[in-house]
């Protein structure tokens, strides 16, 4: 990954560090300061690129060229850039857990150039992901018992963000993807049916069907409203009829009222004796209409999510920050209004066996021992440098969601309005926040 994905302010800073030989280590804390309206919960999702991003840091001779006329660098300065290579350690929360406000997702220890270098990449990367895994869960939390697939590609804000929505979709309980690339990286399951255009180009639908079915007798799916639904569900059984298809048959409804569709659908297909054909439903979706699909008893079995999960429609972002809070053995804090954060490494303490509201969270120390009863969430993922452990497959980040889910609150999964579970602090945490804050108050009066 190239060393000129950060900012320029990045890159100044680093420079004017090595200028005034600043190679102590700090320490940078990557957390939400406040969760996106209507999420009770954030699940972790992007570690995997930060670590990929972070083994391979580095400035080519052509980017140190650019830096050089760019920006007036000096060839002292460039020998100090080129021989940056990343160093330091990470400890993380690892994909699929679920996090609150405040809780560090990352945090990294490195020289302070290059923690400093690496900040934008790691932000894009764990911001975006979990922002849109947390989407994903949601839409697993609206619709039990349904199989959802990713169907965003198309629509995602450039190619390298459809990979990542693939995988975070699959993090957040998507059990396949229309992007093949993605499905291939990832060891995901690729998942198609067919475009309006394929049924068009045909003389009609019922001869659309039947060669795809011709073609692909294990993965018959129909797209049944080119032209009218019901006259599409009937061509599409008469096509089955005629192949004997059974396995892997099944019609899709990508328009209008999707839940009185697919009632009619179900009733239809089961009296042709074809009970076991799938109902899938996509156009539009996202965990709302999911919810109130389900609620209504909409018969579908297989749910396409695209725009809306894709871009996280209505969170998009998080106020995501990376702070530093130590620096050469020194613990720091921001006083800034509104702003102010909590010096020195953390961790994350959470309980075993009760559910999270009544036994919250506890923010602590790092070098704090684990309570009784409890586990830390933060685990070293680099050291020196170094990958600690092989990259997860999306599945067991997955079942980790699961297990993480099912200890909220039901108002914390709520779609709207949910409670906001609360962190604690430990009290070291707290006397060291208190130390720091009198100690910088009484400089800044000097």
């Amino acid at each position: 990954m190239s060393g000129l994905a950060t900012d320029l302010y990045e890159i100044r800073m680093a420079v004017s560090y090595l200028r005034n030989g600043m190679t102590g280590d700090a320490t940078f804390s990557l957390f939400a300061r406040a969760l996106p309206p209507d999420r009770g919960f954030l699940v972790s999702a992007g570690l995997a690129d930060c670590v990929d991003f972070l083994e391979s840091f580095c400035f080519t001779g052509d980017e140190l060229d650019y830096l050089r006329s760019a920006l007036g660098l000096s060839a002292a300065d460039l020998d100090a850039l080129g021989a940056l290579r990343f160093t330091g350690d990470v400890w993380a929360v690892p994909e699929g857990r679920v996090v609150f406000a405040g809780e560090p997702l990352l945090e990294v220890t490195a020289p302070i150039a290059q923690a400093q270098l690496v900040e934008t990449a790691l932000l894009n990367r764990i911001t975006f992901q979990t922002c849109v895994a947390t989407k994903a869960a949601r839409c697993w939390l609206a619709a039990p018992g349904a199989e959802l697939v990713d169907f965003a590609a198309r629509r995602t804000h450039g190619w390298d963000a459809a990979m990542a929505v693939a995988r975070a979709c699959a993090i957040g309980g998507f059990t396949g993807t229309s992007n093949v690339a993605a499905a291939r990286r990832f060891g995901l399951r690729p998942v198609g049916t067919m475009a309006h255009s394929y049924v068009q180009a045909f003389p009609d639908e019922r001869s659309a069907f039947a060669a795809f079915a011709r073609d692909f007798p294990g993965a018959a799916v129909f797209l049944v409203d080119t032209y009218d639904t019901p006259s599409g569900i009937r061509s599409a059984i008469a096509v089955a009829d005629e192949r004997g298809l059974d396995s892997g048959f099944g019609v899709r409804l990508d328009s209008g009222d999707l839940g009185r569709l697919a009632v009619r659908a179900r009733r239809v297909l089961d009296a042709a004796g074809l009970t076991s054909v799938r109902v899938m439903a996509s156009g539009g979706l996202d965990e709302h209409a999911l919810a109130e699909l389900t609620r209504t008893g909409a018969p579908v079995d297989v749910y396409g999510l695209g725009t809306k999960v894709g871009v996280s429609a209505d969170a998009p972002s998080l106020d995501s920050v990376y702070k530093l809070v130590a620096y050469d053995g020194r613990p720091v804090m921001k006083l800034s209004p509104g702003k102010v954060t909590a010096p020195g490494a953390k961790q994350v303490f959470r309980t075993l066996d009760a559910k999270l509201d009544a036994e919250p969270d506890l923010l602590a120390l790092r070098e704090e021992p684990t309570p009784p009863g409890r586990e830390a969430l933060m685990v070293p993922v680099l050291r020196a440098g170094e990958r600690v452990d092989v990259a997860e497959p999306a599945a067991r980040t997955h079942r980790r969601m699961v297990r993480d889910l099912w200890r909220l609150p039901e108002t914390a999964r709520r779609l709207r309005g949910p409670a906001l579970l609360d962190v604690h602090r430990t009290p070291a945490l707290c006397e060291l926040t208190d130390r720091v804050r009198q100690a910088a108050s009484a400089r800044v009066r000097c």
